[in-house]
C-alpha cells in the first residue's frame, strides 16, 4: 500500500500520522507526504472504484458552488489485491458544536444556490437587449446526478428525470425495496410498499420542488468543523429535494437545533413538510436495513404504517 502511494503520489515522504479510522464503509488513514497532509480512504469491495468516482464527483459539484467547505479530492488508485484507495486533503477536524448555525445556513444557501441561478437565467432572457449568458454557470432541470454515487456501498440510479416524485420513488424507494425482497423476500415490507406507492404522489400536491444540489448522506458522523468553520465530507450528491437532506439530520444523533433554527431562517418549512420528513427518513431506514440488517425491519415498516395513516 505505501510502495503504491509513493509511486502514485509521487512522494519520497510518506509517513502515516493519527489514528487509523475505520467507518462503517471504509478504512481511513492520513499521511503526511511532500506537498503536504493527505488523507487516504481504502476499501476492498469490487465497486470500490465506482464508490470513490460517485464520491470524487460529489466533492467536485459541492466545492464547485462556493457556498460549502469539503475535503479536495486528488486521486483514485486501484489496489492490487483488489479494491480502491481515495486520496483526498487532510483536513484537522473535531465534532460540530460551535459552528453548527454556520452550517444550517451554507446547507440552505447551497440548496437555493441552483434556484437563483434558475431566476437570474429567466431574468437575463427577459430583459431586452441582453446577450447570452456566456461562461456563467447555468442551472440545471431535472432531478438526478451526471454519474451514479453510492449512500454506503449501495450504487444509486441517478438517471435524469423531469419529475421528483417519480425520480424519488423509482431510483430510491423502489431501489431498496428491490434489495429487500431479492434478500429477505419480507411479505409485511411488499404488501406495505403496494399501499403506500399510490400515495406518494398526494404528499407533493401543490408544491414547487426546483432541483437542489444535496450532499445526499448528510447525517452527523458526515460533518465536522475546525477553526474556520463548518466541513462536509463522504457525500452521495444528486439534484433533489431539499427536504430530502434534513430527515437523516434529523436520524441518527441528529444536529444541534442551531442548524435547524438557522436553516429554516433562509428556507422556511413548506405545508406538508412532516409528513414528507417521514416518507424520506423510510429511504435511510431502509439503506441502513439493506447494508446492517434487520434490526431496521422495525424501524422500516412502522415509518410505512405511519405514512398511511
Amino acid at each position: 500500500m505505501e510502495q503504491l502511494l509513493r509511486a502514485e503520489l509521487r512522494t519520497a515522504t510518506l509517513r502515516a500520522f493519527g489514528s487509523p479510522g475505520a467507518g462503517c464503509i471504509s478504512e481511513g488513514r492520513a499521511y503526511d507526504t511532500d506537498a503536504g497532509p493527505v488523507f487516504v480512504k481504502v476499501n476492498h469491495r469490487t465497486q470500490a472504484r465506482q464508490m470513490f468516482a460517485g464520491e470524487m464527483a460529489s466533492l467536485e459539484a459541492l466545492r464547485g458552488s462556493g457556498l460549502v467547505r469539503a475535503p479536495r479530492p486528488l486521486k483514485i488508485l486501484d489496489l492490487p489485491g483488489g479494491g480502491a484507495a481515495f486520496v483526498m486533503e487532510y483536513l484537522k477536524m473535531r465534532g460540530l458544536s460551535s459552528h453548527a448555525s454556520k452550517l444550517g445556513e451554507q446547507m440552505a444557501d447551497l440548496h437555493l444556490h441552483n434556484q437563483k441561478l434558475r431566476d437570474k437565467s429567466r431574468k437575463r432572457q427577459s430583459t431586452v437587449g441582453r446577450g447570452a449568458a456566456g461562461d456563467e454557470p447555468q442551472h440545471v432541470t431535472k432531478f438526478g446526478f451526471h454519474t451514479v454515487t453510492c449512500c454506503g456501498f449501495i450504487p444509486q440510479v441517478n438517471e435524469w428525470q423531469d419529475d421528483w416524485p417519480t425520480f424519488f420513488t423509482q431510483h430510491r424507494l423502489q431501489a431498496q425495496l428491490d434489495l429487500i425482497e431479492k434478500d429477505y423476500a419480507d411479505r409485511e415490507a411488499r404488501e406495505l410498499w403496494s399501499q403506500l406507492q399510490v400515495k406518494i404522489p398526494d404528499l407533493f400536491c401543490g408544491l414547487e420542488i426546483v432541483p437542489a444540489l444535496l450532499h445526499g448522506d448528510l447525517w452527523s458522523g458526515n460533518v465536522a468543523e475546525d477553526e474556520a468553520g463548518p466541513i462536509i465530507y463522504d457525500p452521495a450528491s444528486f439534484y433533489g429535494h431539499s427536504e430530502f437532506e434534513l430527515a437523516i439530520a434529523l436520524m441518527f444523533g441528529g444536529f444541534p437545533r442551531s442548524f435547524f433554527s438557522a436553516y429554516h431562517k433562509k428556507i422556511p418549512k413548506a405545508p406538508g413538510f412532516d409528513r414528507r420528513l417521514l416518507l424520506y427518513q423510510l429511504f435511510n431506514y431502509l439503506n441502513h436495513w439493506n447494508h446492517f440488517g434487520r434490526e431496521y425491519r422495525g424501524p422500516s415498516l412502522g415509518t410505512m404504517r405511519r405514512l398511511l395513516k
